[in-house]
């Protein structure tokens, strides 16, 4: 691939509120990490116009589902416990839709935070919503006071996660609450805490490159390992790139 690629971003969303009109906005560290990579990031805002979405897609070498707040139990059947805080359903309703287009296309993916947890029932998975309660004896996955939170967790070597972090364990920045519970079948796991919580996906798939951490490779705490996974997504699209072209020439 002769030119940088394209990547796409959904935005968090926030409904009016009194005196503060509805907006979206999205942490700078999705954008500066993906520039930083050597891609060009394009931001979507979540509208309502299909066709737009579609031809937005068209357009894009890959694409970043970011983190946000949590999903909504009751869009999948399920009742909503009392720890959960929804995304405003403008931004679910647009995610979703979204979500199940970049699987439809097969479409190169890096997932973080909700955006894993998203791709993973879109592909017919499902969560837990609450850890201290459905895993009593995990360890802490996020901190009130401390949005810097970090955890040590382990990768599988034979990943792309493995030729980030090589062996043993690492320590990664953390705020959720909800995780997968039951991973869908196009998927397999990368990386778990001690405790047995998934915190990394990838592709089973042949022709869909998808790396997802549960985990914030962004957060202004990560370190110089962490930032690599951008760099390890942009190089995986350019690298299929090229195979793209070199089997049509």
């Amino acid at each position: 691939m002769a030119h940088k690629p394209l990547i796409g971003l959904n935005c968090d969303y926030r409904g009016a509120q009194q005196g503060t009109p509805a907006y979206c906005y999205l942490a700078s560290g999705y954008f500066d990490s993906i520039v930083n990579a050597g891609g060009i990031p394009v931001l979507l805002p979540p509208t309502t116009d299909h066709d737009s979405l579609e031809r937005t897609l068209d357009m894009l070498d890959g694409f970043v589902l970011v983190g946000g707040a949590d999903l909504d139990p009751r869009n999948d059947g399920y009742m909503l416990h009392s720890s959960v805080r929804p995304m405003e359903p403008r931004r679910e309703d647009f995610d979703r839709r979204l979500a199940q287009e970049v699987s439809n296309r097969r479409m190169n993916l890096l997932a973080i935070g909700v955006g894993l947890q998203l791709i993973n029932v879109i592909e017919g998975g499902n969560l837990f919503y609450h850890i201290p309660v459905d895993l009593p004896n995990a360890i802490p996955h996020r901190d009130p006071q401390d949005p810097n939170h970090r955890h040590s967790l382990v990768v599988e070597p034979n990943s792309i996660l493995g030729r980030v972090y090589g062996e043993g364990e690492i320590r990664v920045t953390s705020r959720h609450h909800m995780a997968i519970d039951r991973l869908a079948d196009s998927f397999r796991v990368t990386a778990r805490c001690q405790d047995g919580v998934i915190e990394g996906i990838e592709s089973k798939v042949e022709d869909w490159f998808v790396v997802g951490c549960q985990f914030h490779p962004e957060s202004p705490a990560a370190s110089a390992l962490d930032i690599r996974i951008f760099e390890e997504f942009i190089e995986g699209i350019q690298a299929r790139a090229g195979q793209l072209s070199l089997a049509a020439a």
